[in-house]
């Protein structure tokens, strides 16, 4: 999950984890099932209704594109793009995108695959593998994928970081330097007692596979999960690189740093400015709608994890434990609506991840009761942004509106 800077906010980013253990190849999802003609009606009139919503929140909340892949049972209801890439440029259903959040999943998926082979604990320390990083002995590796660590995050609330990041948005950023705008600061809360959001978290996450790994985390990432679940349309880079065709991405979030008045036309092409701030070194990815989809249900269906590391990675046991905190911009309550696991967020019963930074928004999703996968991936025109910058994640707007209308009884929080 990644975020828009200064904005104070939390946009928040949910998936799942995956269940029977085992590290080898993984057969890709199938390909859509013959269909009875009764179901085949049933799947043009789910189509053509999916259809319509996204095309009326195109129109009501600006969008310039909207990307949508959602299956029932393994048989695709929707594979369609709508509107333009770029002027003229009509968006299509193979175009990149940055992914963000959404790796936050496999970050999550290693760990606990490092688990199930013993080759570390979640109750391990993170001075066992980071020692002179402040409050190392008192955090956890669980902690850190839970985001319960205490750490307070490097960018949302965070206005210097907010200064340095817009001041240059084509920056590689290292991760010393992104941990050292927090790495001097007190811990909000002990470790453990409350949850804040927090892109340190897996930061430093990042550091420790790698350590455990002896590889890349990039390369870690590719061979334990993008290979075996076959997602040839995911790929990570340090630069501002998006494999062709690209979907172009455009934004108003840096009019308060210009002090640009409300009242003038302001729009910034931001496809590529370099995100390398928003996670670590190898899990910063471009990602297609059918990747996206493709994991909704890998990790939704449990397939790289054991039963064990699957329970914990989408455990609510946050659920009336944790609360907003005076002067924590990021810290707030888990309950029914929105409980983060290990890595992944579990709404009602959905398992999801929605990122929104830079002009790009995504939600994939997934019910496991109704084996209902949902991705969406949007755009913006300049109508979409408020006079701050501001702007909404439209494509979680079209997740709960697909699900609630998919699953009108197990439909996600907020849908209708």
């Amino acid at each position: 999950m990644t975020a828009r800077r200064g904005a104070g906010m939390i946009i928040m980013a949910l998936g799942i984890a995956m269940l029977t253990g085992c590290t080898g190849s993984i057969s890709p999802p199938p390909s859509t099932p013959p269909a009875s003609g009764a179901a085949t009606g049933a799947a043009s009139a789910q189509s053509a209704a999916i259809a319509d919503m996204v095309r009326a929140q195109m129109t009501q909340a600006h969008l310039k594109s909207a990307i949508v892949r959602v299956s029932v049972g393994g048989r695709d209801v929707i594979r369609e793009a709508f509107g333009e890439s770029m002027t003229g440029v009509p968006a299509t259903v193979d175009m990149h995108f940055r992914n963000g959040a959404v790796a936050i999943q496999y970050v999550a998926t290693l760990l606990l695959q490092l688990v199930d082979e013993k080759k570390l604990s979640l109750d391990d320390k993170l001075a066992k593998y980071l020692p002179d990083f402040p409050h190392a002995g008192e955090v956890t590796l669980g902690q850190l994928a839970q985001m319960t660590s205490g750490y307070p995050d490097y960018v949302l609330g965070n206005d210097a970081f907010t200064k340095a990041s817009y001041d240059d948005v084509y920056r590689d950023w290292n991760p010393q330097e992104m941990l050292a705008f927090m790495s001097d600061q007190p811990l909000l809360y002990p470790p453990g007692t409350n949850w804040n959001y927090a892109h340190s978290d897996y930061v430093l996450l990042g550091q420790v596979l790698e350590k455990v790994t002896g590889m890349p985390l990039e390369q870690a990432i590719k061979k334990k999960m993008l290979d075996p679940l076959h997602l040839r349309g995911t790929v990570a880079s340090q630069t501002a690189e998006i494999p062709e065709p690209v979907l172009h991405a455009f934004t108003s979030e840096r009019r308060p740093y210009f002090g640009i008045p409300a009242d003038v036309p302001f729009l910034e092409e931001s496809t590529y400015w370099n995100p390398s701030w928003t996670l670590p070194r190898g899990a910063i990815e471009t990602s297609t709608i059918d990747d996206l989809h493709a994991t909704a249900i890998a990790v939704g269906t449990g397939t790289l994890l054991s039963k064990q590391s699957y329970a914990a990675m989408t455990s609510t046991d946050l659920r009336g434990r944790t609360s907003a905190l005076p002067g924590c911009a990021t810290c707030m309550a888990m309950d029914d609506t929105h409980t983060y696991g290990l890595g992944v967020w579990i709404a009602g019963h959905w398992l999801l991840q929605n990122p929104l930074f830079s002009g790009y928004a995504a939600t994939e999703g997934y019910l496991p009761s109704q084996k209902i996968a949902i991705a969406v991936a949007v755009t913006y025109d300049e109508a979409a942004f408020d006079p701050s910058g501001a702007y909404p994640n439209v494509a979680s707007t079209l997740f709960r509106q697909i699900g609630g209308y998919l699953a009108p009884d197990d439909a996600p929080p907020g849908a209708g």
